[in-house]
């Protein structure tokens, strides 16, 4: 009897997040294409997994991820963990940085979406896996960038369930708050402040709670992987003022001018 080949794609699978990713379902013999700007990364990902393939891509461009996805063929499972996070204030960041997040990751995630979920809709199965972040839940310092690109990512998400419900496709928004990686170490140590202090999650728990989410109902949209990033959520929804002035605090610049007003 023939075994049915899974077929998975996994952007910025150079490191963190896409890069467990990826390996967690090569072990599980899926065929993932894994996709970044940095080849060596890749590699890294790669190494020693036969049905890992790598493809350099730019998800800001919307003809090569068209191109990466029709080679990829028919995919059941789009993780779409690629993103940077450049830190700046809210009127003083270049606007060439603020731009750029706005490309990688909010237009990234539509052109991600738009190559990938038509063929899953055609075929009436598949998951589409979007990575946001509590930062669009709860911003902070030097967030204002990131934090307005992750919320634009989970309206998206939410607008894409709307029109697509009940077709067979299951759609997840994950919004983990600091997650262990290079990338938010780097930014731990440039940014002290801005992180409060908080060490980041383990990748592994993120994408635990990722397939634990996949077993619930398909308009469980949006996935909060651990109590911490749950309770925060919660408490902005019911005591956004009080929650806004303990984040403040959390995360005072080194001057201790963060504004306090509700």
């Amino acid at each position: 009897m023939t075994r049915e080949v899974r077929t998975a794609l996994v952007t910025g699978a150079a490191g963190g997040l896409g890069a467990l990713a990826a390996q967690r379902l090569a072990a599980a013999a899926w065929d993932v294409v894994a996709v970044d700007l940095d080849a060596a990364g890749l590699a890294r990902t790669a190494a020693r997994s036969p049905n890992l393939h790598t493809r350099v891509c730019d998800v800001t461009d919307p003809a090569a991820v068209e191109r990466v996805a029709a080679e990829a063929g028919p995919v059941q499972r789009v993780v779409h963990a690629a993103a940077i996070s450049p830190l700046g204030a809210a009127l003083e960041q270049p606007l060439a940085d603020v731009e750029r997040v706005l490309r990688v990751d909010y237009l990234g995630t539509v052109h991600v979406a738009r190559a990938t979920m038509p063929g899953m809709l055609d075929r009436g199965r598949g998951e589409l896996i979007l990575f946001s972040s509590l930062a669009a839940w709860v911003p902070g310092y030097l967030t204002a960038a990131y934090a307005s690109a992750k919320a634009a990512v989970n309206a998206f998400a939410e607008a894409l369930y709307q029109e697509t419900a009940g077709r067979g496709v299951t759609i997840r928004c994950v919004c983990p708050r600091q997650v262990d990686t290079p990338m938010y170490r780097r930014i731990a140590a440039e940014h002290p402040a801005a992180t409060g202090g908080m060490q980041g999650m383990p990748p592994g728990l993120v994408l635990d709670a990722v397939d634990r989410s996949l077993a619930r109902p398909a308009a469980d949209l949006f996935v909060f992987p651990d109590r911490l990033t749950r309770t925060t959520v919660t408490a902005k929804r019911l005591l956004p003022a009080a929650t806004r002035r303990v984040i403040g605090l959390r995360t005072a610049p080194p001057d201790g001018r963060a504004d306090r007003s509700p």
